[in-house]
């Protein structure tokens, strides 16, 4: 028998978590919203709006917005929408309240500094009894709030468990696709930000659309040698949370990664890059991340390098263009 699934905790309210929350509402679910941000929690709660991090956007007024993790306990299921480098705290946080065997569904799209890790690998070292899945694919959290259309995929090892969860959260214009492979799934979308930096990169520097098309192709091999190295499928990541994510994420200033890139290739710091930014750019915290976990398992990524390089002050963007364009010739494949 399929499971049914009824209430919903989204911890994390940022524009992607009150995207998802929105998502989840239409779908017919009973939500509840997590923030850590008391007044974001009023503005949900008394305006049905996120003013803070999703401005203009009229909320569902069953979305309700609850600041202290006590209060999701007992959901049906979990979407975890908390930014890469601070899921591990937001975890332990919530491990009372979470009860084994329940779902949780990752949504954000990093690789752990210092321990290197998939974020399915830290749900396991925090929560090993939650059910894990993972939310990756080509989507903008405002068009997504606004109700446009949008595929995505739902990673998860259990394809009963997949499917239902597909089920879900799935609405008219919101399009889960299952697939099984949580690695595939998880490198696509945390290798794609550091790439959409450097499409940014390009794009401020002015080199061209050659240029640009050549970034997303070069860097989508890097991304499907990380997938492979790391367990997962060349399929999966040719699919919407590989391919289709770094379609998108490289293609915008909407994105937040690729306005940081941009940012760079016309000449402005990091610091500067990233003030005033209420929303945070994943790919600037991954980045070193996915340069030593490339070095760990002995994979070549060129592009991704040079991003983690540029970001840590250790190389100028001319002097990283220049590197990128003088490396040898070698077979495409």
């Amino acid at each position: 028998m399929s499971e049914t699934f009824r209430t919903v905790g989204v911890i994390g309210a940022g524009a992607w978590g009150t995207a998802l929350a929105l998502v989840c509402a239409r779908a017919g679910l009973d939500v509840t919203l997590y923030a850590r941000e008391v007044e974001v929690t009023q503005e949900v709660n008394t305006l049905h709006e996120n003013r803070t991090f999703l401005p203009g956007v009229a909320l569902d007024p069953g979305v309700r917005a609850v600041s202290s993790p006590g209060d999701l306990a007992g959901r049906d299921l979990y979407l975890n929408v908390t930014p890469a480098q601070h899921l591990r705290a937001s975890l332990r946080a919530f491990a009372p309240v979470v009860t084994a065997g329940t779902p949780m569904v990752l949504c954000a799209k990093g690789i752990e500094q210092g321990s290197l890790k998939l974020m399915t690998e830290v749900l396991a070292e925090t929560l090993p009894d939650a059910r894990p899945a993972v939310l990756s694919g080509p989507s903008f959290a405002a068009e997504v709030a606004r109700g446009l259309p949008t595929a995505v995929t739902l990673a998860c090892p259990d394809e009963v468990l997949g499917a239902a969860l597909a089920r879900a959260v799935a609405g008219p214009a919101f399009r889960p696709y299952a697939a099984t492979d949580m690695v595939g799934a998880e490198v696509g979308g945390a290798v794609k930000n550091v790439l959409a930096i450097a499409c940014g990169v390009s794009e401020g520097r002015g080199l061209g659309r050659s240029a640009h098309a050549a970034l997303i192709t070069r860097g989508f091999a890097e991304l499907t040698r990380m997938a492979v190295a790391l367990g997962g499928r060349a399929e999966t990541v040719a699919g919407l949370c590989g391919l289709g994510d770094l379609v998108l994420t490289c293609s915008s200033p909407q994105s937040r990664n690729m306005s940081v890139g941009l940012a760079l290739g016309q000449g402005r710091s990091l610091e500067d890059a990233l003030a005033g930014k209420v929303s945070v750019a994943e790919g600037v915290a991954s980045a070193p991340a996915v340069r030593d976990l490339a070095a760990r398992i002995g994979v070549e990524a060129p592009i991704c390098e040079a991003v983690a390089a540029i970001l840590a002050g250790e190389v100028g963007v001319e002097a990283a263009i220049t590197g990128l364009l003088s490396r040898p010739l070698k077979s495409e494949r």
